[in-house]
């Protein structure tokens, strides 16, 4: 069998399970035993535990169940409601302020979890409810939170930058700064959606009626801003050299659970197991699917799969542009049937080289990536984010959601374009404070 006919028969067999509704990690783990096995003979059973081991057997990986760890401890505090009812003091005056206050307050917890369900689930319990109580459409309250949830893998620290920098040894640090400006850029240009739209259809809602002194909004400030203190934290400590990805995450996931119990007094043992219970789950599940999506890679590359279709795609005699709008597509409709980590270590072994060798920055395209995915969060037939709108608010109709979120999808498109024509935007920070590569 040649290798295209075997990698159209291994994508067809692993899509085909997914649609069973069985875990990625085992539709990712069994299809490519079934691949070694029709190939290589019950020999490859040899090899099967050493090359998953070895998939996670990386001291980076550390990080991610610390920053698990410290996205739960806030998910599970009354954190997040605090974070909304501060900025909703600050914005309720503006003109469509509530969806404002959302989509800030979840771009801040986005940087406190690295989620972006938790970061749906969490500003959603509050956010939701309230802005349908003060009049706002169904459609536009859960359409602002469940894309405001997907920066939560954009802004640092993201689980999937970590994921993206352990997949293609590319620095960690430099990509959580490779994130920062586009992810403040996204949230700017959904904002400035928001205040559009509300201005257009003549949204005026009950927000300014609310009325906050200016004493009242600073005294929802001090339990915000030591979550704030413990972002910039971890980040300096790890761009100043002061700690590996790691260590700041361990640092970070600390701090951050000491805060939680010490604020909000939560020293009762069943609080303390939910946070651990919660990071535990989470993290094995991605722990497995790396696992299984090495062993997948492992089987595309023995079947020649890999090498085939980079050394096709690279003899293709077009515009550099082109070959990225090619990739853009195929990482959109990736990102619609499978998670952003499972997308990444299966598809950045082999795209790549292929950047690289078309002259793209790799700290660059990370961020491209990502945004991609965000659209995937938000857009059927998988999107994550909808199904935990969907469990938050139930009596909004599905298609509701859809078309609340579809406006932000073009945003994101429009985002991509930018970058597209500014790459300085990702990658001025990371050159400015760690140098040029």
């Amino acid at each position: 069998m040649n290798p295209a006919a075997a990698g159209f028969l291994i994508i067809v067999v692993l899509f085909a399970l997914l649609a069973t509704g069985m875990p990625i990690a085992f539709a990712l783990g069994l299809a490519a035993v079934s691949a070694l096995l029709l190939t290589e003979g019950f020999d490859i059973f040899g090899v099967l535990a050493e090359t998953m081991f070895a998939g996670i057997a990386n001291l980076a990986f550390v990080a991610i169940p610390m920053f698990v760890l410290m996205g739960a401890a806030v998910a599970t505090s009354p954190a997040g409601r605090d974070l909304y009812e501060a900025l909703d003091r600050w914005l309720n005056r503006v003109p469509g302020g509530l969806i404002l206050s959302n989509l800030g307050a979840c771009a801040i917890f986005s940087g406190m979890t690295g989620s972006s369900p938790a970061t749906c689930a969490a500003i959603g319990k509050m956010g939701i409810p309230e802005m349908m109580k003060r009049g706002y459409p169904g459609s536009v309250a859960t359409g602002s939170i469940a894309a405001g949830g997907t920066l939560g893998i954009l802004i640092p620290p993201s689980v999937t930058m970590i994921v993206y920098g352990i997949a293609t040894e590319t620095s960690i640090g430099r990509l959580f700064l490779a994130g920062v400006m586009p992810g403040l850029m996204l949230t700017a240009m959904f904002m400035a959606w928001a205040l559009f739209d509300a201005k257009r259809k003549g949204f005026t809602f009950s927000d300014a009626g609310a009325g906050f002194t200016f004493r009242d909004k600073l005294t929802a400030l001090p339990r915000v801003i030591p979550f704030l203190i413990i972002i910039l934290g971890t980040l300096y400590v790890l761009y100043g050299g002061i700690a590996t990805p790691s260590e700041a995450a361990g640092a970070g996931a600390f701090l951050t659970l000491l805060v939680v119990v010490l604020i909000y007094r939560l020293v009762r043992p069943k609080p303390v197991m939910e946070i651990f219970s919660s990071t535990m789950r989470e993290s094995v599940m991605i722990m497995m699917i790396l696992a299984a999506a090495e062993l997948f890679a492992f089987a595309l590359s023995s079947l020649f799969i890999t090498q085939t279709v980079a050394s096709t795609i690279a003899e293709l005699e077009v515009n550099r542009w082109v070959l990225m709008g090619l990739i853009n597509v195929f990482l959109l409709i990736a990102g619609m049937f499978l998670p952003p980590v499972a997308v990444i270590v299966m598809a950045t072994p082999l795209l790549l080289p292929i950047i690289l060798e078309a002259g793209f920055d790799p700290y660059w395209f990370a961020v491209v990536l990502t945004i991609n995915m965000e659209v995937g969060l938000i857009t059927p037939p998988v999107g994550l984010n909808l199904f935990v709108i969907n469990a938050i608010a139930p009596q909004v109709p599905t298609k509701d959601v859809l078309w609340g979120a579809l406006p932000y999808v073009f945003v994101m498109f429009l985002g991509i374009l930018i970058l597209c024509l500014l790459p300085g935007i990702a990658t001025w920070l990371p050159d400015q404070i760690l140098g040029p590569l």
